[in-house]
């Protein structure tokens, strides 16, 4: 698992850190795993010629001293000072020592467009707001040049904590970060400009808990559920599936396509669709008697292609069993009812439906993706699955939010948000907390996605498809 930790937490350990060892040893160590990357990045060092983007603060050294080694080892560095008043003085002997130079200020350009490597130090992790002008200028000049970027901890003009981009940033190739992730490296919009991200240990002692965190195959692989010898369709679980209308058919198809595919033992539909999910999957257990009467299930999947119909929602969310609630279901579930609910509510909206309940324009909820899923979560009292290029699980509990990176820019196809919830819907039957089974939910459905995409178009029935070799993959 790949856990975030936020700009306080990291600086507190620092300091710790640091009062044991010896006066600067944090950031050799810092610049040791720096340099060493910068070189594989590089391929062959001696000859090179490198640039240094340097800050006042800590990242300014940790460049400084990086750039000292890279010209030991026969590469042409040089510094471009930001800020000369407040450079780390230490690291810039280091570097003129080695063999490494200063740039004029009005030679740095021509430099950048010649350099076969950039380093950004100019801001550290505590950076809020957009660059200053003079940084912004010779943005613009590393964009047009061939040069690889390397960001030092974190692209200049990205923010740690949240993820947000107020302004001008860098856009790294590859971001080196020093003892664990910070959430702007694993959140968008912040994560499209860190590029590769390579984690270097200098021997932080972290909480076991961060602000987020990112399951990886292992992890998912343990939440699994997996039934035994003794199990039957009902220990597996059943879902509920109350979805589709007869303007939207399809979605019921598709929910239940990818309830069918998540674990449970059995799926029952619920809805004006029943003919269309039967034609498709015949072993789907059909009743139009409505939720309240529909049979045993351990789950309830509502609102996708639902309509106006606020009646089923309701009914739905007075269910004592887990209640997924997606799409036409948002607009329509009452806020106090999903509030007093005592089992279980998972919320999957996209950023559009999140601003609508926020009552905040869509922009700003995909500027601050971290912030809207954890103030909706706290508003309804629920856990919610913010979808997006970067998935994230929010739980009212205060927990750490769950990040997931394993889609592809191809899932954004009318219908997948539908598999997506009958997947986490059957996930729920079977037993899974809402946080676990969202998390593990948008992982596995972003695996699929890109088993079926591979570089092309697909339908959301193809993902659907592709969710048992998303599991087989994950457990393999």
């Amino acid at each position: 698992m790949r856990t975030a930790y936020s700009v306080e937490t990291v600086r507190a350990a620092e300091r710790a850190l640091m009062a044991r060892l010896p006066e600067g040893a944090l950031m050799q160590r810092a610049a040791a795993g720096l340099a060493a990357t910068c070189a594989e990045l590089l391929g062959r060092v001696y000859g090179s010629r490198v640039v240094l983007l340097v800050g006042s603060g800590d990242n300014g050294g940790d460049a400084l001293y990086a750039g000292a080694r890279l010209a030991r080892r026969g590469a042409g560095v040089t510094a471009a000072l930001l800020s000369p008043e407040r450079v780390h003085a230490g690291g810039l002997g280091a570097l003129r020592r080695a063999g490494g130079s200063v740039a004029a200020d009005d030679a740095a350009e021509e430099l950048i467009q010649r350099a076969d490597l950039v380093v950004d130090g100019i801001v550290g992790i505590g950076g809020k707001g957009g660059l200053r002008p003079a940084a912004e200028r010779l943005l613009a000049v590393m964009e047009r040049s061939r040069a690889a970027v390397v960001a030092v901890d974190l692209p200049s003009g990205v923010e740690a904590d949240s993820g947000q981009v107020r302004g001008a940033a860098v856009r790294a190739d590859l971001t080196v970060t020093f003892g664990t992730y910070k959430p702007g490296l694993l959140v968008d919009p912040a994560r499209e400009y860190a590029g590769v991200v390579r984690l270097v240990d200098i021997g932080l002692e972290l909480p076991a808990e961060g602000e987020l965190e990112a399951l990886q195959h292992a992890d998912v692989a343990r939440l699994l559920p997996v039934p035994g010898a003794e199990s039957d369709k009902y220990r597996r679980g059943v879902v509920g599936i109350a979805a589709g209308s007869a303007r939207y058919p399809g979605a019921a198809v598709l929910a239940v396509s990818g309830a069918l595919r998540g674990g449970a033992g059995a799926v029952r539909y619920v809805g004006p669709a029943a003919e269309a999910v039967l034609a498709r999957f015949p072993e789907t257990l059909v009743s139009d008697a409505g939720p309240a009467k529909a049979g045993r299930v351990q789950a309830w999947v509502v609102g996708p292609g639902a309509g106006d119909d606020a009646a089923t929602v309701a009914e739905v969310l007075e269910a004592e069993v887990p209640v997924l609630v997606d799409a036409d279901g948002l607009r329509l579930a009452d806020r106090d009812a999903v509030r007093a609910r005592t089992a279980p509510t998972l919320m999957t909206p996209h950023a559009g439906e999140a601003a609508a309940l926020l009552g905040l324009p869509r922009e700003e909820v995909e500027g601050a993706r971290l912030a809207a899923a954890r103030e909706l979560a706290a508003v309804y009292r629920a856990t919610v699955l913010l979808k997006g290029s970067t998935t994230l699980v929010a739980d009212f509990g205060g927990r750490a939010v769950r990040v997931n990176a394993t889609g592809t820019s191809w899932l954004a196809t009318a219908g997948s948000g539908d598999v997506l919830s009958g997947l986490a819907g059957s996930l729920l039957a079977a037993g899974l907390p809402a946080w676990d089974a969202g998390s593990v939910a948008a992982y596995l459905h972003g695996l699929a996605g890109r088993f079926a995409a591979q570089g092309a178009p697909v339908g959301a029935h193809d993902v659907a498809d592709r969710i048992p070799q998303a599991w087989r993959d994950v457990r393999g």
